[in-house]
């Protein structure tokens, strides 16, 4: 099974939280924060989206950041994903 995005949706996949910090702490799981970095993996079509025209600027294989509340959490053939309004995107990351 896939995800299919509608409208002005993107699917992304969280990108793993770091297990040490960088002076080199090793972080338990409960101080672990979820990372606002994900990959995307699907993007939906775009268009007239409440009477406006959406284009759609993210691309699939692109490494984004997004608001820390945002999105709704689905599990898939045993894999997270959460499901975004493009809106709640906040950056593109580029190497």
């Amino acid at each position: 099974m896939k995800l299919v995005p509608l409208g002005d949706k993107v699917v992304v996949k969280q990108l793993e939280a770091l297990e040490t910090t960088k002076s080199g702490i090793v972080l338990t799981g409960n101080a672990k924060e979820k990372p606002q970095e994900a990959e995307v993996v699907a993007v939906g079509p775009g268009g007239i989206i409440d009477g406006k025209e959406v284009k759609m600027e993210v691309k699939v294989g692109q490494k984004v950041m997004y608001s820390k509340y945002a999105g709704t959490e689905v599990k898939l053939d045993g894999t997270e994903y959460i499901i975004l309004k493009q809106s709640d995107i906040l950056a593109i990351v580029e190497d």
